[in-house]
């Protein structure tokens, strides 16, 4: 396939439609007067998309046939049955990291944030920071923000995008500025080892003009052009003077060693204080001014479930955050801590057996703190069963866990949830809505009443 199929293709349909990703870009695809389609198992929740005029089925029809070309996403199986139909059919078949790649094609400079934790909260820092200074500028989000959602587009100047490590899909990408947010290991399934994801997060650093980087982080010691973040001195982007409250941090944003601006955030967790530094950095790397940085990111309304208040019930606040990392699990518990007053109810839902399975002394680790803490069966997402990476024994491995297999169990688990006290919910998976589900079920049960 040559040239950009983007000009040469006048249909497109999406096979795995609902992930946040896809869906963005599919939404960009209708802001270029293309036909789109597509399918997902969930389809009855993309309203949204419907709205924008794409055609969402379950996956049950033979649609596909009606489309120039067929955009798949990495966690459908390549022996997906509309996959199977559109190779019988001839039609060019394109992976989701293709298309991002030539979608950023269409822009002067591109802007791509990876990294094992933080890439959606960054990237959404950074729409907030290029609306502030009245760029023209797009944004392609692997979540919802609260200000853009998952994709907005003001113009063809700047692409602001994520850059996922899984499968490789970010060494597709060229960057004009290539963000790296941590190097921690995660896909490993993907990968012989945490040795050659390094050198991928090496090698995609070395694609982009300038890179932001971990502050000491040996895995880019030979990249020349990289900009460093970090709270230590001699960052060129370094987090001084910080203030907390409830778990809400301020601190003075130094440049060079020289102070630049204060900044104050409003969402909770201290690691956003990183996100907001290389936010910072990408942007100034990029010709933004200080006071739109500034104004910017103090702007910043947040993400959806990034730390997100669902409700209230009985004086206990329900609270769901998109951690399903170790480190991602131990940045939010930290942050509940900060705003609980009362006790702090945790359910953690596991995110693939891989994963859980790879990092389980991890898991161990972190979750065995947490003194009220159930977790859920594992969202398996792509994967097949594997009882060394499942819910069940990960909760046999912590000491005062328990295990749930369904939202009854949940209810029964957060009964006692009283004023001043935490209600957590940590995964990936579909425990967001479970929680929402939940919490509206308990809410009208008190109506009732």
């Amino acid at each position: 396939m040559t040239g950009n199929f983007l000009d040469k293709f006048n249909s497109f349909y999406f096979v795995g439609m609902g992930g946040v990703s896809m869906s963005a870009l599919a939404g960009y695809l209708r802001s270029l007067k293309k036909r789109v389609g597509g399918s997902d198992i969930n389809a009855t929740s993309l309203s949204k998309l419907k709205s924008l005029g794409i055609f969402v089925t379950n996956g049950n029809g033979r649609d596909i046939l009606g489309y120039d070309a067929v955009v798949y996403t990495d966690a459908v199986s390549r022996d997906n049955a509309e996959l199977r139909l559109a190779r019988a059919a001839g039609k060019p078949i394109i992976p989701r990291g293709k298309l991002l790649a030539e979608v950023c094609k269409k822009f002067k400079r591109v802007i791509a944030v990876s990294g094992c934790h933080g890439k959606t909260t960054c990237t959404s820092m950074l729409a907030s920071v290029f609306s502030s200074a009245g760029r023209a500028f797009a944004a392609h989000i692997g979540g919802n923000s609260v200000q853009f959602g998952n994709f907005c587009n003001f113009g063809n100047d700047f692409f602001i995008t994520e850059a996922c490590e899984y499968k490789k899909n970010f060494l597709s990408l060229h960057p004009d500025t290539a963000v790296i947010l941590s190097t921690d290991a995660d896909h490993l399934e993907c990968y012989s080892g945490a040795e050659e994801l390094k050198k991928c997060y090496s090698k995609f650093a070395a694609r982009a003009q300038k890179a932001v980087v971990p502050f000491g982080d040996e895995v880019f010691r030979d990249i020349e052009g990289t900009v460093t973040f970090g709270y230590a001195k001699g960052a060129d982007w370094q987090a001084c003077e910080l203030r907390e409250c409830r778990g809400v941090y301020s601190f003075t944003l130094n440049f060079c060693g020289a102070p630049a601006f204060d900044v104050k955030l409003k969402q909770p967790g201290a690691h956003n204080v990183l996100n907001a530094l290389a936010a910072a950095a990408a942007a100034a790397t990029e010709g933004i001014e200080f006071a739109h940085i500034k104004r910017g990111l103090e702007e910043f309304e947040g993400v959806e479930r990034r730390m997100q208040l669902l409700g209230t019930y009985r004086g206990a606040r329900y609270v769901a955050d998109y951690a399903h990392h170790p480190a991602e699990i131990a940045a939010a518990l930290k942050t509940a801590e900060r705003i609980t007053e009362g006790r702090l109810f945790v359910v953690f839902q596991p995110h693939t057996y891989s994963r859980t399975k790879n990092l389980y002394a991890q898991f161990v680790s972190v979750l065995s703190g947490v003194r009220r803490l159930l977790i859920y069966r594992t969202f398996a997402a792509r994967e097949y069963f594997d009882g060394e990476g499942c819910a069940l024994t990960l909760s046999q491995s912590v000491k005062r866990s328990r295990y749930g297999d369904c939202p009854g169990d949940i209810l029964n688990f957060v009964s006692s949830a009283g004023e001043g006290d935490t209600v957590l919910f940590l995964g990936a998976g579909d425990i967001y809505f479970i929680a929402k589900t939940l919490l509206c079920a308990l809410e009208k049960s008190n109506a009732e009443r």
